[in-house]
């Protein structure tokens, strides 16, 4: 059974949260302190975090944050703010989703189990062949997770990873925004485009030497995004 933590500090919202998950057999834990949330988060064993933006003691920022720096598991914010800046922040401290309140609960079960499944197909990969995807100084080792540029190692989340992987693995192929979003996410990507903008620029800030003039993922205007060979 997948263990779940939610923090929520409004409890009605939480307690409908855990039910409807429960259901749907995952075993959910609910906090509704950003602090004791954030200490659990990081001290025990979960396969996917739920996170409140404006949370008592402890932002979900801070929590997405300080998780992130030690752990690789799925992380969704459900939030009532809407703008597009606290998307993006959510993003770039390392969640792998943001879902805008009030939202269906059924929606947020089919996020869950999407995010899960593809976390569990990334751990059960048992083909222990190092494979390597090389593009000039830029390596990319499918099986370690790892990526390289010109021999120093780059720390990226596990959504960057895929990203990147994903257009190396099609390189020369001109990829729009929907097509990158339902291939790493696996989602509608109606409303989420801002998901992908995000991604490519924290990416390009990691493995590229100017990332205003990108040498491996190139923008094509109208288009999307590609890595050409």
């Amino acid at each position: 059974m997948k263990k779940i933590l939610i923090v929520e500090d409004d409890l009605d919202i939480g307690e409908l949260q855990k039910d409807f998950l429960e259901i749907n057999g995952y075993d959910v834990e609910l906090q509704t302190s950003g602090k004791e949330g954030l200490k659990r988060a990081v001290n025990k064993d979960y396969d996917l975090l739920i996170i409140d933006i404006m949370l008592p003691e402890v932002n979900g920022f801070e929590i997405c944050k300080q998780v992130r720096a030690v752990k690789n598991i799925p992380i969704l914010i459900v939030s009532a703010k809407r703008e597009d800046i606290d998307k993006i922040r959510g993003l770039g401290f390392g969640a792998d989703d943001y879902i805008i309140k009030p939202f269906s609960f059924s929606e947020l079960v089919a996020r869950v189990k999407a995010h899960l499944s593809r976390y569990e197909r990334l751990l059960g990969n048992n083909d222990t062949t190092k494979k390597e995807i090389r593009i000039r100084g830029l390596v990319i080792d499918e099986m370690a997770r790892k990526v390289f540029v010109n021999n120093k190692k780059i720390s990226l989340t596990a959504k960057e990873f895929d990203l990147l992987l994903f257009l190396a693995q099609h390189p020369n192929r001109v990829f729009s925004k929907e097509d990158l979003f339902e291939s790493i996410w696996g989602l509608d990507s109606s409303g989420d485009i801002t998901t992908i903008t995000v991604h490519i620029r924290k990416i390009r800030g990691k493995i590229e030497k100017d990332p205003s003039n990108p040498q491996f993922i190139e923008t094509v205007w109208g288009a999307g995004y590609m890595i050409s060979v």
